[in-house]
């Protein structure tokens, strides 16, 4: 049986994000079409002789992340511990590449990637769909991170369905320096469309066309998010980043699930590089990269 076991997970874009009006549990029904990217934490499981779980973290985007029982990883670790019943306890170590609070599903990966670690440690032989459900209950997002590829997200997001997408895309991310709260951009979605007549979350069919046929064109025309008004009333300075990739020729761009990521679909590898040079020396985004998707969902790629 292996001690150590490294996991390698994907972020996520939101393609689509339909959000339904509030309900009265506090809650919004969501539809969305999620894409994982080349964008991807690496999360490092040991099974230690400690009484406790210990998490570390390094990399771009590890400041203010917790590090004690409120990380989605630290969670994710306690929750296999309790249903199968494991004895030992677990250091954790995130190199992080995702952003945090960017929209991206970044600590939802973790989690994700830890389920899949213990599996793997233990070989408890979970099916991929069994590791979704237990996902499920530390979050929305974290079923998607484990599936991976391209997959329509219901209910709150955790409810996922594949999605048939042919070719790979690639897409330019503008990264903030300061992330979003996401129940503060629910907040403020409702209170711009408070009065308005919010009809049920539901997918685009225009947008699962363009994927089943590889056509980034019509995809780009596609990307949707019923976010990105609140993200940008909280943050106006994406307003700005949209425009300035727009006008440099993206095919398409928007906020990434509740943001502030920004990201954006170009036409090919070399478009992509030209994008982050337009963007970088606009002077309007600090931090650009490129990522290409769809990418398979959380992985084992190294054991000891």
């Amino acid at each position: 049986m292996p001690s150590s076991v490294v996991v390698r997970v994907p972020g996520k874009i939101n393609l689509q994000l339909s959000v339904g009006p509030l309900q009265r549990n506090g809650f919004h029904s969501i539809a969305t079409v999620f894409q994982a990217v080349s964008l991807c934490d690496d999360v490092k499981v040991t099974i230690t002789g400690r009484d406790k779980i210990e998490l570390t973290v390094n990399g771009k985007n590890s400041d203010h992340i917790p590090l004690d029982n409120t990380n989605l990883a630290f969670k994710a670790a306690e929750i296999m511990r309790k249903k199968f019943d494991i004895p030992d306890s677990f250091s954790i170590s995130l190199s992080k590449e995702i952003p945090i609070a960017g929209g991206m599903a970044g600590g939802s990966a973790d989690a994700g990637a830890t389920i899949v670690a213990i599996d793997h440690l233990y070989s408890l032989g979970l099916k991929r769909n069994e590791m979704e459900k237990i996902g499920a209950e530390l979050g929305a997002d974290v079923p998607f991170t484990i599936s991976g590829g391209t997959a329509i997200g219901t209910g709150k997001g955790e409810q996922i369905t594949p999605v048939l997408a042919r070719g790979s895309y690639f897409w330019v991310l503008a990264l903030s320096s300061s992330g979003l709260s996401t129940p503060a951009v629910y907040t403020e979605c409702d209170r711009l469309r408070e009065g308005l007549q919010v009809a049920p979350p539901h997918v685009s069919d225009s947008l699962v066309q363009a994927l089943s046929s590889g056509d980034a064109v019509a995809l780009g025309k596609s990307l949707s998010n019923d976010l990105q008004p609140a993200a940008c009333s909280l943050k106006p300075a994406l307003r700005l980043i949209l425009d300035v990739g727009m006008d440099y020729g993206a095919l398409g761009g928007l906020v990434s699930g509740s943001g502030p990521t920004v990201a954006f679909l170009a036409e090919n590898e070399d478009h992509a590089l030209d994008l982050v040079v337009a963007l970088t020396s606009s002077g309007v985004v600090g931090n650009v990269v490129r990522a290409n998707g769809p990418v398979p969902g959380a992985r084992v790629i190294e054991s000891a």
